[in-house]
């Protein structure tokens, strides 16, 4: 993980070296005050938008910025920037191995939800516009929990061809519509052009996901 701290802690020292307040630098940012003493006291980073500009500001490499420490050798820089890359394909495997499980837990509840009501119509409510009624509730529960289900599952993560093995993001409407067993899409790969169940992997490097 990227220390926040460490980080802090090298904006508000080479801020000083360069003679400027937070609220100079805030300026000169399009900031405020307050969102530069945030990052200094290692509560939040500064956003991807202007993270170039502050480092021309601070005379920093954005590698040097995430680090929290200035690099002289240039071996030691291309080890922090293994290093981070690293760090970069580790969150975002977390992050996508997170959002499968709330797939998971989506498409669980609101098919049980959907049971749950559909079971009350027709076995406890007497009265046909009632159990109509529910049934309309319970198909709609049903339908929006899986639509949101796939789109996380879309989102999260890549489809790899089971022939050239390439991954790749597809369109929404492409995995909507296509046949599945569990997470496998039957899709056509848009390199090698063939169709296959594609899996679903949590990065786009091979060599980081698990089988």
């Amino acid at each position: 993980m990227i220390d926040q701290i460490k980080t802090g802690q090298l904006i508000a020292k080479k801020r000083k070296e360069q003679g400027l307040t937070q609220s100079v630098l805030a300026e000169k940012l399009g900031l405020t005050d307050r969102a530069v003493s945030k990052w200094e006291r290692g509560l939040s980073l500064p956003d991807a938008s202007i993270m170039l500009c502050l480092c021309s500001i601070l005379r920093l490499t954005v590698n040097e910025l995430l680090s929290g420490e200035e690099m002289e050798k240039e071996e030691d820089y291309k080890a922090q920037a293994e290093k981070l890359i690293l760090e970069m394909k580790r969150h975002e495997e977390e992050h996508n191995r997170y959002l499968l499980k709330l797939e998971t837990v989506l498409g669980v509840l609101s098919t049980i939800a959907a049971i749950t009501i559909i079971f009350t119509a027709s076995f406890l409510v007497p009265g046909k516009p009632l159990m109509a009624l529910l049934m309309i509730i319970a198909s709609a529960i049903l339908f929006t929990g899986i639509y949101f289900a796939l789109k996380i599952e879309h989102d999260a993560g890549y489809y790899e061809c089971k022939f050239c093995h390439y991954r790749y993001i597809p369109s929404f409407s492409s995995v909507f519509m296509a046949p599945h067993i569990g997470r496998k899409r039957y899709m056509r790969c848009p390199k090698c052009g063939r169709k296959s169940y594609m899996k679903k992997v949590l990065s786009a490097e091979e060599e980081k996901d698990q089988p």
